[in-house]
């Protein structure tokens, strides 16, 4: 019988593979989705809605490659198809090479190196986050059971950006409109945590976003009396520094 609020944590082999763009199209006016298939992608696994890949993108010189951490959205193990969300920045590799990606060309990945995968059975969950949590929201919103509440709160800089969001659980889902010069401001997801009211019972919260503003976040919640055990937060990247991941718990 498994434990009630179980994580069960897997390792995987770790191995790095070469795949083939076979689509690029924007979701958004800022966020690119890109899937990657081949060969390569026989044994890969990914059970967590928040696992990481780590992506390689070639600089055109003699150098190491950037690498980031980015969330599979989906994996086709059929048709060994992997899917990515690209969240653009104003710079950097990741948003370079997603702008350009065409069918054909290639890209390394490496991982996931394990998976953390949480029992579906608290009363109810929050999922917070920015544009670079949108990939594991939606991933956990498709993962869990019919009669879960779910409210989820995701900041994006505007109604452009807003995503159809799919479930079979009951979910309420909250945009919050800033700007990109208050990406790493707390403010405006801290305000919309104040305004939400929790359900009864107990409850798991995810959030990932910048470091502060996630560190924020966990903070709030924890001051509102909720179990510090129950709350996962991660800085997908931090202002001045996009290739960062940062583990909050």
């Amino acid at each position: 019988m498994t434990e009630r609020h179980a994580v069960v944590r897997t390792r995987h082999e770790l191995k790095r593979r070469t795949l083939t763009v076979l689509s690029q199209d924007r979701l958004t006016p800022r966020m690119i989705r890109i899937v990657l298939g081949g060969d390569d992608l026989e044994g890969f696994v990914s059970l967590g809605h928040d696992d990481h890949v780590k992506l390689f993108f070639p600089d055109g010189s003699d150098g190491p490659p950037a690498m980031r951490d980015f969330t599979p959205r989906h994996y086709d193990p059929t048709a060994r198809e992997l899917t990515l969300y690209f969240a653009l920045h104003h710079a950097g590799p990741a948003t370079a090479w997603a702008e350009q990606a065409r069918p054909g060309q290639t890209l390394s990945i490496g991982g996931p190196r394990g998976s953390m995968v949480l029992t579906d059975d608290f009363d109810w969950y929050l999922l917070a986050g920015d544009e670079t949590a949108l990939p594991a929201i939606a991933r956990r919103l498709e993962q869990l059971r019919p009669t879960a509440t779910v409210l989820v709160l995701v900041t994006v800089v505007d109604a452009a950006e807003q995503m159809a969001l799919s479930s079979s659980a009951k979910v309420s889902v909250r945009w919050i409109h800033r700007p990109p010069s208050r990406a790493a401001d707390p403010e405006p997801l801290l305000a919309a945590l104040a305004e939400t009211t929790l359900p009864e019972g107990e409850g798991h919260a995810w959030i990932a976003a910048e470091s502060g503003v996630a560190k924020a976040a966990r903070a709030h919640l924890v001051q509102r009396g909720q179990n510090p055990a129950w709350i996962k937060a991660a800085g997908y990247w931090r202002a001045g520094d996009a290739a960062v991941h940062d583990h909050l718990d």
